[in-house]
């Protein structure tokens, strides 16, 4: 969900998913600078800039680093819009189809192993078994020298030598007794023979007449041996066949089932829902199969651990709804997830949040809750909606020096990223300051072209033009420049079905909204805003009959930023004609219109 680190392309996936700008949309410089849009984006256009932030100065790197991010970079800026990837397995690339498979076969093989359930501290338990061998290789390792120092042995006297040659006779002669193989007999006479000529010049005669003696008696124990054998093979055969007639009578353990692992109420392996969980993993990992299953099996452990079925139960209370909240959908139907950073401008609630490790913990676990019921909600059908927006507000957050948060923010986004991959379909900053557009520019280098390529950024003028381009007005918040009063108290007569007309009206120019009626006994309702205001507005009927009187509605006046956000009129219709809007823009800006209108019986009013 959140942020993933970079990492090198996968050969498995040649075709990159297609990239969108990084769109900054600044509209205030930094303290007396003027920045444009391109040099306040954290990824900027030009190839030249874009090396600057991607890799250090020094020239091997550029030479081979850079031309890659650079080509990357210029990819994201080029393009103009960010289309999903599919979750349907058959419009998938060869290479990625592969991929898959070879996931399915991996989990199938753990699964078949309980590996998913099986306790990871496993591991540890084998590391005595290093020690021990350490342990006896010292004890070879110190065996080792006593046998080293019996070269310089062989320059004291002849005799002392002759007697130590003799003393070795003796074990042999055992060993002839013992039934061994013809290849050991034959090394240790060879061993014998190297020391004795080495060591023995006068008495060499002797000595090797007592080796050929030795030959001599070992030379018919091969065939003694190979005579045994075979009595060997016959009572180990012998021995064998109770055995193996025992285990034939014993009854044959029933096959252990597989185990069933499942992951937001899907299973890991099953049908098409189960390719889109396993697709968002690899694509997370770059299609990089090992990486992909060591991803799954990692967060599945993890969710064991946090006790996830568990704590979708749990009640963590309710001090932040309004710090993450889902409000309506995009334009492609994906639910959008508010994160408001300024509430914690409250104190209470700050320090509700982030003054003790018990407190954050608790905060991290409402997040996780609250992430897990917005998932759960869809049904991973692969033609279906199985991503969220999310839009990130700004506006008077804690900042970079608030330690308590940024160490939770960082906790979330590695719990987020590590175990809930590819959720979000696009990241929308709003109301962003210049300094967030200068850290994430030093950030941008660290995220892989995947997550850069969802990354929107608006200043606070342009927040609500922006969130226009994904978001129907009828879905966006009032707060943020939109039309939807869902969760405002209150009676209202519009919802989200009812659409919006948006029209841009330039500057020092008037613009007019004619809405037709002709029911007669009916009542016509409107709803009209312009983001930011500071316009002159008003409303008239105008009948069709020539004779017929102008009725004033709503007199023109000038609304400004800080009057109501949307104004709402209604009208009981006594005859045909026309209700006119005028907006009178005398400012030097654009200005964004929004209004939609229906028709009720009087009765509903």
């Amino acid at each position: 969900m959140a942020e993933e680190h970079q990492k090198p392309e996968a050969a498995a996936a040649p075709e990159a998913p297609p990239s969108e700008e990084v769109v900054v949309v600044a509209d205030a410089p930094p303290a007396d600078k003027s920045v444009t849009e391109k040099e306040a984006a954290p990824v900027p256009e030009p190839e030249a800039e874009a090396e600057k932030p991607a890799v250090t100065t020094t020239e091997e790197v550029e030479d081979k680093a850079a031309p890659k991010a650079d080509e990357d970079q210029q990819a994201i800026a080029q393009s103009v819009s960010f289309k999903e990837e599919s979750y349907v397995v058959s419009e998938l690339p060869e290479p990625q189809k592969k991929a898959l498979e070879e996931l399915k076969v991996l989990i199938q093989e753990a699964l078949n192993k309980h590996e998913f359930t099986a306790p990871p501290p496993a591991k540890e338990e084998e590391k005595p078994v290093p020690a021990a061998e350490e342990k006896k290789e010292e004890e070879k390792t110190e065996e080792v020298p006593p046998k080293a120092e019996e070269e310089p042995k062989t320059e004291e006297a002849k005799a002392e030598a002759v007697e130590e040659a003799k003393e070795e006779e003796k074990p042999k002669e055992v060993e002839e007794e013992k039934p061994k193989a013809e290849e050991e007999t034959v090394v240790v006479t060879e061993t014998v023979v190297e020391k004795v000529t080495e060591t023995v010049d006068d008495d060499g005669a002797k000595t090797v007449e007592a080796i050929e003696e030795t030959i001599v008696a070992v030379a018919p124990a091969p065939a003694a041996e190979a005579e045994a054998a075979p009595s060997k093979e016959t009572e180990v055969a012998v021995e064998a066949t109770p055995a193996a007639a025992a285990a034939e009578e014993a009854p044959a353990a029933p096959p252990v089932a597989p185990e069933e692992v499942y992951v937001w109420g899907i299973p890991l392996l099953g049908d098409e829902r189960s390719d889109v969980v396993l697709l968002k993993f690899l694509r997370a990992r770059d299609f990089k199969v090992k990486e992909a299953f060591a991803m799954i099996k990692n967060s599945v452990r993890w969710r064991k651990e946090w006790g996830i079925e568990g704590l979708l139960e749990e009640d963590l209370g309710s001090h932040w709804d309004k710090v993450v909240f889902t409000h309506g959908v995009d334009k492609e139907g994906h639910p959008v997830c508010y994160n408001v950073f300024g509430e914690f401008q409250n104190k209470e609630l700050y320090q509700n949040t982030f003054t003790d490790e018990e407190k954050r913990a608790k905060f991290i676990k409402w997040r996780i809750q609250f992430l897990e019921k917005s998932i759960r909600k869809f049904d991973f059908n692969p033609t279906g909606i199985s991503t969220i927006v999310q839009v990130n507000d700004i506006k008077n957050s804690p900042g970079l020096f608030k330690r308590e948060h940024n160490q939770v923010t960082n906790q979330a986004l590695h719990l987020l990223q590590d175990n809930y991959p590819e959720f979000v379909a696009r990241q929308v900053f709003i109301n962003v300051p210049w300094w967030y557009l200068a850290f994430n520019r030093m950030i941008s280098p660290f995220l892989t072209q995947r997550t850069k390529s969802k990354f929107v950024f608006a200043g606070p003028s342009k927040s609500a033009e922006t969130l226009f381009k994904y978001i129907g007005p009828e879905h966006v918040p009032v707060q943020y420049g939109g039309l939807s009063k869902e969760g405002v108290e209150g009676v209202h007569e519009f919802t989200t079905s009812d659409t919006v007309t948006e029209i841009t009206v330039k500057p020092a120019s008037k613009h007019t909204v004619e809405i037709p009626v002709s029911e007669s006994g009916e009542v016509l309702v409107w709803e009209v805003r312009v983001v930011g205001w500071e316009v002159t507005y008003g409303a008239e009927f105008v009948p069709s009959a020539e004779d017929g009187y102008t009725i004033i509605l709503h007199k023109a006046r000038k609304v400004g930023a800080a009057d109501e956000p949307v104004i709402t009129n209604t009208y009981k219709i006594g005859e045909a004609g026309k209700v006119v809007l005028t907006i009178d823009n005398q400012s030097s800006k654009k200005k964004k219109l929004l209004y939609r209108s229906k028709t009720k019986p009087s009765s509903e009013i």
